[in-house]
């Protein structure tokens, strides 16, 4: 009988491998899409990081029972009287260690900024009182809540005043390269950090029934405009209640009788605001103005509250 013979076949890269190689060479399971890190920070996740800067919050404001707000805008760089009072002295005390052009220039912005800081104190008092009258509104979710948009200054003084008054206060921040840190006043579960001005923008109109404009630069001038042109153009099937505080720098600022004098805007548009330079007399505004609007409807329908925040709905 013929033997056969054994055959040694050469092994080659182009041989499949292995069942044995194969199990070592498992991939691990991808990433889901939602927690894929350099997706979402892509241009392609960008819609995602959108419908998150609009979902979250709401979701937010939901759990915490908030119904409406009252914003207040005003400038990041107004100090507390004290702070600036502190700024002041010790400018003075450096007149031995810098140039004179140098101490006549920060003379200047220091004495502005004691001049300013009076709108810090007005802001902080107004929103104290507004929440101490809020918060005694009976009703199942919380009315009327001071918000800001988070940071330092005239946002400061709101969150504080609403804080020292035992209230929710609400912080929509920015994420900006200079000063948007959070405040610590604002309430813990009510501290936002948004990405997108647009998206905070957004919220800054959606629950608020009140608006208290301060003196500050370009970007409480593009806020106040922004609401403004909404109530005007009625895009809003809300009243918004609005206080323009600081006559005396406002009408430096803006001249809304030329702009009636010109035909650009009507003189009934002036019925939108009312400037003031009380605490109390904005104050006692704000608190007819959300009475008649929002409070006294509700109560006359005798309706149930709805299930979710009541937010502001565009006009069919």
């Amino acid at each position: 009988m013929k033997q056969q013979s054994s055959v040694v076949r050469p092994t080659t890269s182009d041989q499949p491998p292995t069942t044995d190689s194969m199990t070592d060479k498992i991939l691990k399971p991808a990433p889901l899409a939602y927690q894929n890190e350099p997706f979402l920070n892509s241009p392609d996740g960008r819609i995602l990081r959108l419908l998150s800067e609009y979902s979250e919050p709401l979701s937010r404001f939901r759990r915490e029972q908030i119904q409406d707000t009252v914003v207040f805008f005003g400038s990041a760089r107004i100090p507390s009287q004290n702070h600036a009072s502190h700024r002041l002295a010790e400018v003075r005390g450096n007149g031995d260690q810098v140039s004179a052009a140098q101490q006549a220039k920060d003379m200047k912005a220091a004495e502005a900024a004691v001049d300013m800081a009076r709108y810090y104190e007005d802001a902080r008092r107004l929103a104290h009182l507004l929440t101490e009258w809020s918060t005694q509104i009976p009703a199942k979710r919380h009315r009327f809540v001071v918000t800001t948009g988070g940071g330092p200054g005239i946002m400061e003084a709101a969150n504080l005043g609403a804080h020292e008054a035992g209230g929710k206060t609400i912080g929509l921040n920015i994420n900006l390269p200079f000063e948007q840190n959070p405040n610590p006043y604002i309430t813990p579960s009510l501290n936002f950090e948004f990405h997108y001005f647009f998206m905070r923008k957004f919220w800054f109109a959606y629950l608020a029934k009140a608006l208290v404009i301060f003196p500050g630069g370009f970007g409480t001038l593009d806020e106040f405009f922004e609401i403004v042109t909404l109530a005007q153009t009625e895009k809003l099937a809300k009243k918004i209640v609005i206080v323009i505080y600081g006559s005396a720098y406002w009408k430096k600022i803006v001249n809304f009788d030329a702009m009636v004098d010109a035909g650009v805007i009507s003189a009934s548009d002036l019925d939108l605001f009312k400037m003031s330079d009380s605490p109390e007399e904005s104050f006692e505004f704000l608190k007819e103005g959300l009475t008649r609007y929002h409070l006294a409807p509700q109560q006359a329908k005798r309706s149930p509250e709805p299930a979710v925040p009541e937010i502001a709905r565009t006009r069919p």
